[in-house]
């Protein structure tokens, strides 16, 4: 297993510069939402704006979580830059081909992996709902149950503040 790049200093030069630079758009970023999340908040507003603000609000919120997930896979490579790792699988150990790591600088997977990963996280989110399907029981978004919204899926039924 050898890091991509390992041997060209000039690369690892212009890569952690590629990373740094990233780093900076999204930290400018988030200081961005940030502030225009925090100014809006002063405004007294009918049902309707509000709601509408709330909603603009939490996909703010939504963002700036990505952005932050981002800003630490970004971190994280170039920790691995700067370890040797960069470019080689943190799962199987291949190198990562260097057109995916030209589209993804930060990527840790191969696309291999990728894949498996993806598909092992979908098969997650189904097989609760199937399990419901199954059962007879309500699912998400009908009403008569279901598992309350913002909380994680599980087997049997969820547990309500008011049921506990």
């Amino acid at each position: 297993m050898r890091a991509v790049f390992g041997t060209r200093p000039e690369r690892y030069v212009v890569l952690k510069a590629l990373l740094e630079d990233r780093r900076r758009d999204i930290q400018e970023q988030l200081r961005s939402l940030r502030e225009a999340l925090l100014a809006e908040i002063v405004d007294v507003k009918d049902a309707e704006e509000q709601s509408l603000d709330d909603l603009l609000r939490e996909l703010g919120f939504a963002l700036m979580e990505m952005k932050s997930d981002t800003l630490r896979q970004i971190d994280e490579a170039i920790w691995r830059l700067q370890s040797g790792t960069y470019g080689v699988c943190v799962e199987c150990g291949e190198e990562i081909p260097e057109a995916r790591l030209r589209a993804l600088p930060f990527v840790r997977l191969c696309h291999t992996c990728q894949e498996e990963e993806e598909r092992e996280g979908a098969a997650w989110l189904r097989e609760p709902l199937l399990d419901q399907l199954l059962a007879g029981g309500p699912v998400r978004g009908e009403s008569g149950g279901g598992r309350p919204r913002g909380t994680a899926l599980a087997s049997g039924p969820a547990r309500t503040p008011m049921s506990a």
